[in-house]
């Protein structure tokens, strides 16, 4: 999607297609990227909220970084004193055109996401469409829209309540209709 960032992105941004890649290619990765993507947290945060080590957080909040998908913000002093830097989603996962993540990732990532949570909890939506690329491209798109008008009102009402959401939708061949997936 391509949701206008407010957060400026760092130089590290124009990491090559490989380190960017690698930088998602971690279920934990994408992860630390959704808690940080309304406020900034800090490291010693981000291993609290996810059950890490700090030391091991680090690493992924550098990979991160470097790849230009956190972007550190101003530092500040943590509970005990200790000087502090908060990092917030530069959203660049969101402009890119290239794809710099497998769906295999994204999957594990959302099955980490629900895990635990009760079966009510989870709200799913199955549908089988029959589209023509067109309608599937038109698809997207529309859905797309959807998400970045509720992103332009959250941004425009900052004092609205809201309560976070994951929303995870996939489109994929149906091979129960139409047979194995054939090589054009």
């Amino acid at each position: 999607m391509s949701e206008p960032s407010t957060t400026p992105v760092p130089a590290a941004a124009h990491a090559s297609l490989e380190a960017r890649a690698k930088a998602l290619g971690s279920p934990i990765r994408w992860r630390i990227l959704r808690l940080c993507l309304h406020e900034p947290r800090t490291n010693r945060e981000l291993a609290e909220l996810l059950g890490r080590n700090p030391a091991t957080m680090l690493h992924h909040v550098r990979t991160l970084v470097d790849a230009g998908y956190l972007a550190p913000q101003e530092p500040r002093r943590g509970t005990r004193g200790a000087r502090e830097i908060p990092y917030l989603a530069t959203r660049l996962t969101w402009t890119e055109d290239e794809q710099t993540s497998s769906s295999d990732v994204l999957v594990r990532t959302f099955l980490e996401e629900i895990e635990g949570l009760r079966p009510d909890d989870v709200s799913i939506m199955r549908a089988g469409l029959r589209l023509s690329q067109d309608e599937l491209h038109e698809y997207w798109r529309r859905t797309e829209e959807i998400v970045k008008d509720l992103m332009a009102r959250r941004e425009a009402e900052p004092d609205v309540e809201r309560t976070s959401w994951g929303v995870f939708m996939a489109i994929h061949p149906d091979r129960q209709q139409d047979g194995p997936a054939r090589e054009d």
